[in-house]
């Protein structure tokens, strides 16, 4: 079961974002400090105002990677379009999604990369950072990417974290990412890998889910389907997640109605995505 073989050519990060450059650009921050410089940034932007076009502009020039800025009109949260426009515009054929307000520690694309194995995705998790630390961290624009383990063990004494123990880098060989090669609960969509083909294969994401929930569980289970198994990103891969109010929930019955179809089936391909003649 070990992957034996590391993964050497370019990788595409696609960040998500919506209406929220000073996250955006700590995020950005981190990715700089990044120990594999072998990989490209696509922001996908679901329709924010030209406020995040003016930081990413800015940012550019001390920008240590190719950095590419996709936007598409604000028609409510399309998150999965967003994505598959990114999918759509990779070079690289690993990818790895990471959300508008994750940050990652330098190790990030890395572990990534060593993790990277053929017919495997790696579903990775994260680290919430609480309400006054996220806010001060967004004023002062605070870089805490390269910060040592004593550092966040002192933040989880102050209760500004709630988890300590998952930043700590464990065997990435280890059997244990391999014990839940077919679940795809509790994966979570702001840390996760996938080979381009295998995303391709499925179509991307279901566009016909729109608001929030359920887009990243509906691709997983499509995966499995087609034969693609879940790797463990835990103790590897951990992001720190700022902050925010809960999304819209609204749209969540219809969603669930979608992925309770999914679950039901064997079906491999989304049902609307405009990757659906990519593969072709």
């Amino acid at each position: 079961m070990k992957n034996n073989t590391t993964y050497q050519d370019l990788i595409s990060v696609i960040v998500s974002t919506y209406n929220w450059p000073a996250a955006l650009r700590l995020v950005l921050l981190a990715l700089n400090n990044q120990t594999d410089r072998n990989f490209e940034v696509i922001i996908v932007d679901d329709g924010s105002t030209e406020d995040t076009e003016k930081m990413i502009d800015a940012f550019k020039p001390t920008a240590k990677f190719p950095l590419k800025h996709l936007w598409q009109e604000d028609e409510g949260f399309r998150l999965s379009r967003a994505r598959n426009l990114g999918i759509k515009n990779a070079k690289g054929a690993y990818i790895i999604f990471l959300d508008g307000d994750c940050i990652a520690r330098p190790n990030f694309v890395s572990n990534h990369r060593i993790l990277a194995q053929q017919g495997y995705y790696v579903a990775g998790n994260r680290v919430l950072l609480s309400q006054p630390y996220s806010q001060r961290l967004l004023v002062e624009q605070q870089d805490i990417s390269p910060k040592w383990l004593s550092f966040w063990l002192i933040q989880r004494l102050r209760k500004r974290i709630n988890r300590w123990h998952t930043l700590f880098t464990f065997n990435l060989n280890s059997r244990f990412r391999y014990k839940n090669i077919t679940a795809w609960k509790k994966a979570k969509g702001c840390n996760m890998a996938f080979w381009h083909q295998n995303l391709l294969d499925v179509s991307g994401f279901e566009e016909k889910i729109s608001g929030w929930g359920y887009e990243d569980s509906d691709l997983m289970i499509r995966l499995i389907n087609k034969g693609v198994k879940r790797k463990s990103g835990y103790f590897a891969t951990t992001v720190l997640h700022l902050w925010h109010k809960e999304a819209d929930r609204s749209q969540e019955p219809n969603n669930l109605k979608l992925l309770n179809e999914i679950k039901n089936s064997q079906r491999t391909k989304a049902k609307q995505s405009l990757l659906q003649e990519e593969n072709r």
